[in-house]
């Protein structure tokens, strides 16, 4: 099970993202633990501090709701982190991705709910996240019915459960864990601690983005090594 810790960036800014009410998202160090700061670098050495990560993802609300973008500080970080792979979410369409323009370090997520068109057969090495609103599938159908266009790594994306401490829809990622068990699933909205991951781990499911459980202190840096090594101390409380 591999924990990536998300960022979200919003006016220059970290932000909690609470079930996709982005215009009431506030600057993450007012709900940290981790951080006094709001700035993406102190938010980055923080997690860093917590655990030697090596993946995160991005998301660029500004350039997602086509209200400006962030990608001079993106490409910054890209730079400065050249050990560090980077997801990141920026509202590109499929067909905008040129991979060549982007350092090895980076790798698209493509959302659904961005997506203007059909998906289509693609050699890119692209993530795609399909976008769940209120149980709902956001986004042109095509994308979540024609599974063959898919590529080999899914994050299932439940806006509602972001930031929510809700527990992830272990239903959903249930049922397409079992209908597709050649694709790697990746767990995304909800997860409140350890307890979550381990089901989720149990699940079949590869990897969660994570947020609020870690600047809110609900998963330490010594759970997520238990975690990593399969040393799950005592007995989980979802049993």
């Amino acid at each position: 099970m591999q924990i990536i810790p998300v960022i979200d960036l919003k006016d220059g800014q970290v932000v909690h993202a609470v079930r996709g009410a982005r215009s009431q998202y506030r600057p993450i160090h007012l709900n940290s633990r981790l951080t006094s700061r709001s700035d993406v670098e102190p938010v980055l050495a923080a997690f860093l501090a917590l655990y030697p990560f090596d993946t995160f993802y991005i998301a660029d609300l500004n350039a997602i709701t086509a209200t400006g973008n962030h990608n001079q500080l993106i490409t910054s970080l890209l730079g400065q982190y050249p050990d560090i792979r980077f997801w990141i979410d920026d509202g590109s369409q499929l067909s905008d991705i040129v991979p060549s323009t982007h350092p090895a370090n980076y790798r698209a997520v493509i959302g659904t709910e961005s997506q203007q068109s059909r998906p289509f057969r693609t050699s890119l090495d692209y993530i795609l996240s399909l976008d769940f609103k209120q149980q709902q599938a956001s986004g042109h159908s095509s994308w979540f019915t024609d599974a063959g266009m898919w590529p080999s790594e899914i994050i299932v994306m439940t806006l509602n459960r972001v930031g929510s401490s809700s527990g992830p829809d272990f239903q959903k990622l249930a049922e397409l864990r079992f209908a597709y068990p050649d694709k790697k699933f990746v767990a995304a909205g909800g997860v409140r601690d350890v307890n979550d991951l381990i089901r989720l781990d149990e699940m079949g499911i590869d990897a969660a983005l994570i947020a609020t459980a870690l600047h809110g202190g609900g998963l330490s840096g010594e759970e997520i090594i238990n975690l990593r090594t399969k040393k799950y101390p005592g007995k989980p409380r979802y049993f």
